[in-house]
């Protein structure tokens, strides 16, 4: 977490002015004669206090950058932008996360391509205190943040029911290195919107980067959602039957993504650790589009994915945003990458939305494979998928498995595993496949599985991804943007390193052309490579080995030949990289649009290309294979 800024720290103590006596009725009636007399002034005074409140009962302004604000049970902020939450007292909700009073700070962000979070205000438990009590514990837990003058105002309507919050500008190296793209510079929201009763403008929270918004647009989860989370959570927590693994899965547009953000945060309460693997290649959570990833979370996700880029600890790069082409590559892969997990924690799967035809029985491999102990099937009114139940699991192929009345084996249903490899398989996978409890979630939220309806069109938040895993570069000089022509690249030889191009076919008196200004998966492999004439080596087919990292080819020197590579991946992890894989996911237009400093021409920009040429457009491979049993 990124540390608060010094002015928000525990400071000075300051003494408390003992509270006036008298009755309520006494106390309203004093202050209706105070704004008698405030109405018929001549002219109001300038404020000296330190605090500012907004125009609206809402934040009070502590000083630049840093606000206070409390919210009712049942009250919900929601908002556009990006902030540092600190709960001073009482509890709130962020998507299933608990935030309870304690100086841990949260960073939240709520970009305006997915739907806005929210802050919920958390009904506190009945505690055999006063109310006057109640008030000292409060002012107590305020001293250390606000001057005497703000703890007034912020009790001046504080009910012990209440919880208080502070709210801080939320500065961050990768979303600062996004909004430097003009594409890109207004998704958190940067214009104050004109004052609606549905979302009212507080220029106090707009001042460090909060815009309000309507609750009713905000994310939500049903009660059946939220229902099965707890299931998952109590299932978690007993371990009857070992650590649970939760696949969840459904078509496109029906909030898988944030239902498994919402469940690794309810999780997390409770577990300091989850395994998630991300099968889905478009839209990934953790890394840059095109993986299939191992993933152990610890911290809580409280953003989009282009907010939350992390390191997996096994990922195998596919090279492309679906798997149609080459189905067989992408179990193979995910065969590779199950290997590592232990099943010393939860694990849950996300996959992709593709759940019709073949995509349908790529799914049924992966629970073949993989076999959950929990499916969350989730969909919507107009669905047609079939629910995944045991029995129908058991009865149906896939399109590298057999269903369990054709294997010959029944306590296997994969028949591409060796003798070896069964052995093995057994002791990971002790569940057979089919033998798991399913949970059905019917998505309700405004354009549901309607795709025409997304906030923000897939290759958006794939280029947001990409951006947010670059931004990393900026990690050399944190406190200025420095454009990646403004940045020293490594220099690889080629004959230190295996090149591949992933989704083509590509003759190797081209293969320079594409490596150049291209987006690399930066591998290992166990093969020794070598060259004996200083050339590039050329692999002559796709393997599925370790990705460490990705890196931009910024040129190929031929005189010298080496390439020149920019990433984010430090000298010793670079040194165990022996290959390169170049696929079907192009570096964002934005990077090669936004170069500064260039005088003329931009770099690897035209705009006098004509697609109407015979082979000007890509070669597509289509490597669909046959199910076995109908071969």
């Amino acid at each position: 977490m990124k540390q608060r800024p010094a002015t928000a720290r525990p400071g000075p103590v300051y003494k408390i002015r003992p509270g006036k006596s008298g009755s309520v009725k006494n106390r309203h009636a004093l202050s209706e004669r105070c704004k008698l007399a405030a109405a018929s002034s001549e002219a109001p005074r300038p404020s000296t206090s330190a605090c500012q409140e907004s125009p609206e009962p809402g934040a009070l302004l502590v000083e630049e950058g840093v606000c206070v604000t409390v919210l009712q049970p049942g009250e919900k902020l929601a908002f556009v932008g990006k902030c540092v939450l600190t709960c001073l007292y009482g509890s709130v909700k962020v998507l299933g996360l608990t935030i309870k009073s304690s100086e841990v700070p949260y960073e939240l962000f709520s970009p305006k391509t997915h739907a806005p979070l929210a802050i919920e205000g958390v009904k506190q438990k009945k505690k055999c205190k006063t109310r006057k009590e109640v008030r000292a514990e409060a002012r107590v837990r305020l001293r250390a943040y606000l001057s005497v003058d703000c703890r007034r105002k912020v009790l001046k309507n504080f009910k012990p029911s209440c919880s208080i919050l502070l709210l801080e500008r939320l500065e961050d190296t990768a979303v600062n290195y996004i909004l430097s793209h003009p594409e890109y510079a207004r998704i958190f929201g940067t214009k104050l919107k004109k004052n609606t009763d549905s979302a009212p403008s507080d220029p106090v929270l707009h001042s460090i980067g909060v815009h309000l918004c309507d609750p009713e647009t905000a994310v939500t989860i049903s009660s059946d959602a939220a229902s099965a989370a707890q299931q998952l959570v109590s299932a978690c927590l007993e371990e009857d039957n070992g650590c649970p693994v939760i696949l969840v899965c459904g078509p496109k547009d029906v909030g898988k993504s944030t239902y498994n953000r919402y469940l690794i945060n309810q999780l997390l309460q409770h577990i300091p650790c989850i395994e998630y693997l991300d099968c889905d290649l478009g839209q990934t959570e953790f890394t840059p589009p095109g993986c299939i990833s191992l993933i152990s979370i610890t911290k809580p996700v409280l953003g989009p994915p282009f907010t939350q880029q992390r390191d997996p600890h096994k990922m195998v790069y596919f090279g492309e945003t679906s798997c149609e082409q080459d189905m067989e590559r992408f179990i193979e892969s995910v065969k590779y990458i199950i290997t590592s997990y232990k099943r010393d924690q939860p694990l849950i799967i996300n996959t992709m939305g593709w759940v019709r035809g073949f995509g349908l029985l790529l799914l049924i491999d992966l629970i073949h494979l993989l076999s959950p102990s929990h499916i969350v099937q989730m969909s919507t009114r107009d669905s047609v998928m079939e629910p995944l139940t045991p029995q129908y699991i058991k009865n149906t192929a896939g399109f590298m498995t057999k269903a369990q009345s054709q294997a010959q084996r029944k306590s296997r249903s994969l028949e591409f595993l060796d003798e070896e490899e069964l052995d093995y398989s057994e002791q990971l996978y002790p569940r057979a496949p089919g033998d798991h409890h399913l949970i059905q979630i019917e998505s309700n939220f405004t354009g549901a599985g309607d795709t025409d309806n997304m906030l923000c069109h897939n290759w958006i938040l794939r280029d947001l991804a990409m951006l947010g895993y670059i931004s990393k570069l900026q990690q050399f000089d944190p406190d200025q943007i420095i454009p990646l022509n403004g940045l020293l690249p490594y220099e690889v030889p080629f004959n230190e390193v295996a090149l591949r191009v992933i989704h083509a076919d590509v003759a190797p008196s081209h293969i320079m052309y594409s490596a150049n200004a291209s987006w690399v998966g930066l591998c290992h492999i166990l093969d020794d490579i070598h060259s004996q004439n200083n050339g590039p080596v050329l692999l002559t087919q796709v393997p599925i080995c370790d990705c460490l990292g990705f890196g931009i080819i910024r040129g190929v020197n031929m005189a010298k030949k080496v390439y020149h590579i920019l990433s984010p991946l430090p000298p010793e992890t670079l040194r165990v990289v022996n290959c390169l894989l170049i696929g079907n996911i192009s570096i964002p237009h934005s990077i090669f649009k936004h170069q500064p400093g260039v005088e003329g021409d931009l770099p690897y920009v035209t705009t006098e290309y004509d697609f109407s040429i015979y082979g000007s457009g890509k070669l597509k491979l289509n490597r669909h294979l046959k199910r076995r049993e109908h071969l």
